[in-house]
């Protein structure tokens, strides 16, 4: 038996998430940073005067990658530390450097920091695969923009609106998502080199209390790690806020995935619109012939997941004690990881349901057909009207069929057949041979596509033609249905 099914495996990595989320929170990752700060320390200790040799930073260099991670654990199993542990190995690769590694630095110099760089890096996965959702939406805005299509207010049938603005609508969440995540990932500040409280005492010791050379030491780091500037204030750790307001941002996307999946489960039952289904994918262990909203359904299941974390690093900011307390560590160790995790496998599930969308027009107009009688009533009577009836009799006349037609609709399964009642009743003589241009489901949908039109020119395809300048392609992810 393979001893790897007798531990629990966590279903984000190893069903769901792309090789490059699962990479970015993975110890490889995380602890090659680790080593890259330390690196990035002594580099810059070096240049403001320690006496910091260049071989030693060689000998770093080179050993950014190679790290023992059994050496490690068997470390951290005597120390019970795995900062310390992590040093003591990096140290046996690098003994002429061993000396200088982690000079001046509290372990938060390379758990926070790395943190943060973690979070930025996957902000930018998912920045790169929110502007391949708003790309695909913005095709099928654009090519159903025209469509009629029943409109729903709870979900009972109401005017008519067009499929293209109702994908408009989903559009228009992931495009302020995807505002807010580039705006987040501008946000996003580095740690810095702050010591053990957040005082920069260690580092004041090491300079001879030369200000100076310490605030350049923080920007120094800072830079080299890929910011533009460390936050101003901390304690021992950044303010966990941070963490609140990424997770925030990720929590929004979740909104946005679990709308606009439910509404596709709900259109499913309709058969109006249907998500991929592959040729020989299997709907229903014991009912053959269905066609389940899997996809759909893992969004929403995985969403409601990711909508609850932002909770969770409420109550860590609030409950650390002073300049910190380590009952956040064990925390977000998990939730951290799982979010990023999380909100990249609802947008590869979401961008693959978007794309293979499998839209049933004939089913639509069908619907349409059934209730657009009862939503042109008020069009035929104001004809009506015009053509010399008296409003009154004829407003009469149509609430008295309309219910016949309902009742007939109702009792006994049958197609409505309001308007050819209307059209058999003397008062609506004159006008009946008008019915068919009344009834023309384009008159029921106001600017639907002309609000489209305007949405996609005036704030979807520049943000998409500044964005892709900037961010490259997303991954290609493997669907696992």
């Amino acid at each position: 038996m393979d001893e790897n099914m007798n531990v629990y495996q966590n279903p984000l990595t190893g069903r769901y998430a792309s090789k490059e989320m699962s990479y970015n929170w993975s110890p490889q990752r995380k602890h090659s940073t680790w080593r890259r700060l330390w690196l990035a320390l002594a580099e810059s200790e070096k240049e403001l005067g320690l006496p910091i040799t260049d071989k030693q930073l060689e000998e770093m260099r080179a050993h950014l990658d190679d790290i023992d991670f059994d050496a490690a654990a068997a470390e951290e199993a005597k120390l019970r530390h795995d900062v310390m542990s992590h040093i003591h190995v990096f140290g046996a690769q690098c003994p002429e450097a061993k000396p200088i590694i982690h000079l001046g630095a509290t372990s938060c110099f390379v758990t926070d920091n790395t943190e943060l760089i973690q979070m930025r890096d996957g902000l930018k996965l998912i920045q790169a695969k929110l502007l391949k959702v708003v790309t695909i939406l913005a095709g099928i805005a654009d090519q159903y923009k025209d469509l009629p299509t029943l409109g729903f207010t709870h979900y009972q049938p109401a005017q008519l609106t067009t499929l293209g603005k109702r994908f408009s609508l989903y559009l228009q969440d992931f495009v302020m998502d995807l505002q807010r995540v580039t705006e987040e990932i501008g946000k996003i500040p580095f740690r810095g080199v702050k010591g053990t409280t957040g005082t920069q005492a260690s580092f004041m010791e090491l300079f001879h209390g030369d200000q100076d050379k310490v605030r350049q030491l923080d920007k120094l780091v800072s830079k080299k790690m890929g910011f533009d500037s460390s936050i101003a204030l901390s304690g021992q750790t950044y303010t966990r806020k941070v963490d609140f307001f990424v997770l925030s941002v990720l929590s929004g996307i979740a909104q946005s995935c679990y709308k606009m999946a439910g509404d596709i489960r709900l259109l499913a039952n309709l058969k109006e619109i249907e998500e991929p289904f592959g040729k020989n994918q299997v709907g229903s262990s014991a009912m053959a012939y269905k066609r389940n909203p899997m996809r759909s359904e893992r969004v929403c299941s995985l969403s409601r997941y990711l909508m609850s974390l932002p909770v969770n690093c409420a109550m860590t900011h609030s409950t650390q004690w002073f300049e910190r307390t380590l009952d956040d560590s064990a925390n977000r160790r998990i939730v951290l990881g799982e979010a990023f995790l999380t909100a990249d496998v609802i947008l590869s599930l979401i961008a693959n349901i978007a794309d293979g969308i499998q839209v049933w027009p004939k089913v639509i107009a069908a619907h349409i057909n059934a209730e657009l009688p009862f939503m042109a009533t008020e069009n035929i009577l104001m004809e009506a009207v015009r053509a010399g009836g008296d409003r009154q009799d004829l407003h009469e006349a149509i609430r008295t069929h309309s219910m016949e037609a309902s009742k007939v609709v109702k009792a006994e399964g049958k197609p409505n057949d309001l308007i050819e009642r209307l059209a058999a009743d003397p008062l609506f003589a004159k006008v009946a041979p008008m019915f068919k241009d009344i009834l023309d489901p384009k008159l029921f949908i106001g600017r639907a596509p002309q609000q489209v039109t305007d949405y996609l020119e005036n704030t979807v395809r520049p943000l998409i033609a500044e964005l892709s300048a900037k961010t490259g392609p997303a991954a290609e992810d493997e669907i696992r249905v």
